[in-house]
C-alpha cells in the first residue's frame, strides 16, 4: 500500500476498526477515510454504494459487525444474522462496484465447526456443524468469506478474510451481558475489588479452552497481510496458544488485584470446548503476535479504568 493511498476503513468507532485506525496512522498512512453512522448507515445499500462511488477508496478494511458474546448471540439470532449479512454484503458488492481492488472482510474463529479438530486450520471450513449458540453470526461471517471468494474467482479482486481469535484491548465492550468472556471477567473482578467481595462467579465450567488476541496485534496482522500483498482467501489471526477460563479468570484476577475465591456457574454455557487457531499459513506470511497475554489484559484494565473512570474510583 501506498502511503497517500486512499484506505476507508468501515466500523472505526469499534475496537477493531480502531485499532485499525490507529496501527495504518502510526504506519504513516495519510488518507485513512472513516464514516460514523450518523454519515453512512451500513445497512442502507443505496447509501452505501453512493459513498464509495463518490470516494472510491483504494483498500477497504471491512471492521464493521454486530458483534457480542455468547449470551447475545444466542439471543438476538435474527439481528446478528440479518445485520451482518447486509453490511458486508452492501461493503463488498459496494467496492466491486466502485473498482476496489484489494479488500479485507474481518470475520471470527466461530465460522469453524464446533467440534473441528485443533488447532484449527482454514480448510476446516464447512466441514461439520455450527456451536449452535453463535450459529446466525457464523453463518452471516461465512457468507463473507464466500463472496470475498466469489468476487475474486469471477472478476480477479484481491479480497481477503481475515479470521482472528477472540479478542480484546482499547475500546472493548463490558457490558456484563452482552461481551467476549475476556472484558467480562475485567469488569466483573474489577467491582468485585470495589465492593470488596469474598467471591467472583464465572459463568460455565472454567474447563473450555480459549486463545486471546490483543486487538493491536491483530491490526497489525491485517495490515501487514495489506501491505504484502498476501493473496490468500482466507488467514486465521491468533496467537497460536490457548488458556482454560478457569486460568483466565485468575490471571485477570492477579492484574486486577482481587484476591476472592472464583465460583463457577454451570447453569450458564461453555460454549465450544475449545477454539484454538492454527497460525502456519499467518507464519507463513512473515507476522507473529508480539503483546503477552498478562501485558494484553495489563492495557486493557489501564483502558477499561479510563474509559469508565466513574466507576472506577478508589481503583
Amino acid at each position: 500500500m501506498n502511503k497517500d493511498a486512499s484506505i476507508f476503513v468501515a466500523g472505526h468507532r469499534g475496537m477493531v476498526g480502531s485499532a485499525l485506525v490507529r496501527r495504518l496512522q502510526a504506519g504513516g498512512y495519510t488518507q485513512v477515510l472513516t464514516a460514523s453512522r450518523q454519515e453512512l448507515d451500513l445497512l442502507d445499500q443505496r447509501a452505501v454504494h453512493d459513498w464509495l462511488q463518490a470516494k472510491k477508496p483504494d483498500y477497504l478494511f471491512i471492521a464493521a459487525a454486530k458483534v457480542g458474546g455468547i449470551q447475545a448471540n444466542n439471543v438476538y439470532r435474527a439481528e446478528f444474522l440479518y445485520q451482518n449479512l447486509m453490511i458486508e454484503a452492501n461493503l463488498i458488492h459496494g467496492a466491486h462496484l466502485a473498482g476496489v481492488q484489494r479488500l479485507m472482510f474481518l470475520g471470527s474463529s466461530c465460522i469453524y465447526p464446533k467440534l473441528a479438530p485443533q488447532p484449527l486450520r482454514e480448510d476446516s471450513l464447512l466441514t461439520g456443524p455450527l456451536e449452535p449458540t453463535n450459529e446466525p453470526y457464523a453463518i452471516a461471517k461465512i457468507a463473507g468469506i464466500k463472496l470475498c471468494e466469489s468476487y475474486n474467482r469471477q472478476y480477479g479482486r484481491q479480497y481477503v478474510s481475515a479470521m482472528p481469535t477472540n479478542l480484546y484491548g482499547p475500546n472493548d465492550n463490558y457490558d456484563l451481558n452482552n461481551s467476549h468472556v475476556l472484558p467480562a471477567l475485567i469488569r466483573k473482578a474489577h467491582e468485585a475489588k470495589q465492593r470488596g467481595d469474598k467471591e467472583l462467579v464465572v459463568w460455565g465450567t472454567g474447563t473450555p479452552l480459549r486463545e486471546f488476541l490483543y486487538v493491536d496485534d491483530l491490526a497489525d496482522a491485517c495490515v501487514h497481510l495489506m501491505e504484502t500483498g498476501a493473496e490468500d482467501v482466507l488467514v486465521n489471526v491468533g496467537v497460536g496458544e490457548d488458556v482454560s477460563i478457569r486460568d483466565l479468570a485468575q490471571l485477570v484476577c492477579e492484574v486486577v488485584g482481587f484476591g476472592g475465591e472464583l465460583v463457577f456457574d454451570t447453569s450458564k454455557p461453555d460454549g465450544t470446548p475449545r477454539k484454538l487457531m492454527d497460525v502456519s499459513l499467518l507464519a507463513s506470511r512473515g507476522w507473529k503476535a508480539s503483546t503477552a497475554l498478562r501485558e494484553g489484559i495489563a492495557l486493557a484494565y489501564a483502558d477499561f479504568k479510563q474509559r469508565f473512570a466513574a466507576g472506577a474510583a478508589g481503583a
